[in-house]
């Protein structure tokens, strides 16, 4: 099979690197990710019922902690991915005056993150 060549063949390929999505730092891992959004979702909807059922205000307040932990962890992946895959990133910007900009950026977006997890 031949492969274009010319001007139209860098078009092609310039418009399908445009044309794909972003890779964030949990690209690889978004499947689990999914998933685990998945298994929290269905314990909100159990603890919804709970309440619907009039069950007893501490075995529901217990659901409640599973899903924040679950959620917590969640989020300190996200974390952990932004550092590893974000923050490395921008540290390796080949243009010096622009790595220290783009390291800046990406470890204040990592530490308001943090902020509001913590909250």
């Amino acid at each position: 099979m031949s492969t274009p060549e010319g001007p139209t063949a860098a078009v092609s390929e310039k418009s399908a690197i445009e044309e794909s999505p972003p890779q964030h730092g949990y690209t690889a891992d978004k499947d689990a990710y999914l998933r685990r959004l998945r298994r929290i979702e269905g314990q909100v909807r159990g603890i919804a019922r709970m309440v619907e059922e009039d069950k007893y205000c501490i075995d529901i307040l217990t659901q409640v902690a599973a899903v924040t932990k679950a959620l917590h962890a969640v989020s300190l992946g996200l974390v952990e991915e932004h550092i590893g895959h974000c923050v490395i990133g921008a540290a390796s910007e080949p243009d010096p005056g622009l790595r220290a900009e783009a390291i800046d950026l990406k470890v204040k977006e990592a530490a308001d993150a943090i902020g509001r997890l913590l909250r």
